[in-house]
């Protein structure tokens, strides 16, 4: 396994992450997976044993169902890892049971805690923005959480880049705890962080952490362009996350990155995954899956580095189209790029 520091923290993380998004199966979260403790036991175990050392959660996987296994499956040594929530998402019916408010925000940590079996949070992400909640009092009551020692770093996700960058400015302006990272959605099917995201990223010193970096198992070489879709699959349970804009782009994706698993006699998953580790300010990708040999495969991803060729491929048949102003960025600002500006660019044809 390997290391990378979480953003311009000291915290060192490893570069893939276990999910636990299928922990419980509760309402909807059963088309995705229902592991109980035993299965979660055996799952984190390989997970442990292959070096990762950051688990990922959230109080809304299947409405705390998901930390409450995770809790309990860890044991005795849940404090001798790194674990990550979030808050933010609807999670009852009352008029406070979602958002950012201060009220939300003390209240779904305290549960959390509790369901975890443990006195602090190392990552509170989050979970999604909210536009009603001033960002004062968000901030506020997450720099009242770090006093108390409930959670130790923050983190956004889902966020915009204008988001991103309005949160950061009210931390500096009010000596609030800054974002240390932030958690997104980013695969070879969907590059738009390339963006914003990435840039503000590598510019602001966040770390970045990938959830679903095989795109809900559609990058893993199992679902195909001539093929049905896989029984038991989160998609044929109707799931539809992540949203797909261009089938045709995605299973030309899905060639290459079995033409070249086929070469190296790995899996296209790991190519998947070995991509996107490389990638400008990546920090970790969250890693899922229903049985221990998926996770070893996936864990074995970390030894991968791409060819040039490879690399190139894979860029090509996933490029983005150059929106407006980064086309003209492209043609005229280039000789003046900075680090975060070559996150979008260096695989731009208007750059090379």
């Amino acid at each position: 396994m390997k290391y990378r520091m979480l953003g311009r923290s000291g915290l060192k993380v490893s570069v893939l992450t276990m999910g636990t998004f299928t922990f419980g199966g509760r309402g909807d979260f059963a088309m995705t997976g229902s592991q109980g403790v035993p299965e979660a036991q055996r799952l984190i175990g390989a997970c442990r044993d292959g070096g990762i050392n950051l688990f990922d959660t959230s109080n809304m996987y299947s409405l705390g169902l998901s930390e409450e296994i995770l809790g309990e499956a860890l044991g005795e040594s849940r404090n001798d890892v790194l674990i990550s929530s979030k808050a933010r998402m609807r999670i009852g019916d009352g008029p406070n049971d979602e958002g950012v408010s201060r009220y939300h925000l003390m209240r779904e940590c305290e549960r959390s805690l509790k369901r975890l079996r443990r006195d602090h949070i190392d990552v509170y992400y989050m979970h999604e923005w909210d536009g009603t909640t001033p960002l004062d009092e968000m901030l506020s009551a997450l720099d009242s959480l770090v006093t108390q020692g409930k959670i130790r770093y923050i983190g956004c996700s889902n966020y915009s880049g204008w988001h991103i960058m309005k949160a950061l400015g009210v931390s500096d302006l009010k000596s609030y705890p800054r974002f240390v990272t932030q958690q997104i959605h980013y695969t070879l099917e969907a590059r738009e962080a390339e963006y914003e995201l990435l840039p503000i990223s590598v510019d602001q010193g966040l770390g970045v952490l990938i959830w679903s970096p095989l795109a809900a198992g559609l990058l893993s070489g199992a679902h195909r362009r001539d093929r049905p879709v896989p029984e038991g699959s989160r998609q044929a349970k109707g799931w539809t996350e992540p949203p797909i804009r261009d089938q045709e782009r995605l299973w030309t994706i899905v060639d290459a990155l079995v033409e070249i698993g086929d070469a190296r006699g790995v899996s296209a998953a790991q190519i998947a995954l070995a991509w996107a580790l490389e990638r400008p300010g990546i920090t970790s990708a969250v890693i899922g899956g229903q049985t221990e040999g998926q996770f070893k495969d996936n864990i074995a991803a970390v030894d991968i580095t791409l060819t040039d060729a490879e690399r190139q491929k894979l860029d090509d048949v996933s490029a983005i189209p150059m929106l407006y102003p980064y086309w003209h960025q492209g043609q005229f600002a280039r000789d003046r790029f900075s680090e975060a500006d070559w996150a979008l660019h260096r695989s731009n044809p208007y750059a090379r």
